[in-house]
């Protein structure tokens, strides 16, 4: 039983940075990473979301009619989340709805630090549709473009750890809304008084749970 994990966006070393965080978060699970080769480099804000959606929801169903036991949507947007679930005939989990779920369960609020000032609206809809407002009501961006967290992972670190100081001061944990921060992970939770979250972790554990 093999849980597809599909980057949404065309850029290959973003879905091997995801997979390996996969593997590494729930390494009884057989995970296979696909890149949607037909997407944009990146997704950067509602444009980009639009265009990736199409590729994606045929990597969906061809991953479904494989028989793969859930689906994790990477792209912290949880770009064409909705349409994808009712494609598929197994879980599909969205990396951002993954860890919005986690962070529901910790107590004080959580923040959301992302890349671009175009993805902000888009994930605060999400939160709200999803109705976790009450357990995530920050999401600010760090102005660092996604594929930075690729090719300056430091510089990425820096600037989201920059803007970890304009979060409110009750915030608890904070949520790194790429699937590409899974590079600078590590380097934040080292540089942060917080708990950091990553979506692609919390996709990870979900699925396993949901296939155990």
């Amino acid at each position: 039983m093999t849980v597809i994990l599909i980057n949404p966006n065309s850029t290959q070393s973003m879905t091997q940075s995801a997979l390996t965080a996969a593997r590494a978060a729930a390494p009884e699970v057989t995970f296979e990473g696909w890149t949607s080769t037909l997407g944009p480099r990146a997704i950067e804000g509602p444009e980009d979301g639009a265009k990736a959606v199409p590729p994606l929801l045929e990597l969906v169903q061809k991953a479904s009619d494989q028989g793969a036991c859930a689906i994790i949507i990477a792209c912290f947007d949880d770009t064409g989340l909705r349409q994808a679930q009712l494609l598929a005939d197994c879980p599909v989990i969205g990396i951002g709805q993954a860890s919005f779920v986690v962070a529901s369960l910790l107590p004080g609020p959580t923040a959301v630090i992302t890349t671009v000032h175009a993805a902000v609206p888009v994930i605060r809809a999400n939160i709200q549709q999803l109705g976790f407002g009450a357990a995530v009501p920050t999401v600010i961006a760090a102005d660092v473009p996604v594929l930075k967290l690729e090719s300056a992972p430091r510089a990425a670190a820096q600037a989201f750890a920059s803007a970890a100081q304009n979060l409110p001061a009750q915030t608890g944990a904070v949520i790194l809304g790429c699937a590409g921060a899974v590079t600078i992970a590590d380097d934040l939770r080292r540089m942060l008084d917080l708990r950091v979250l990553d979506g692609v972790t919390a996709a990870a554990r979900l699925a396993h749970a949901l296939t155990a």
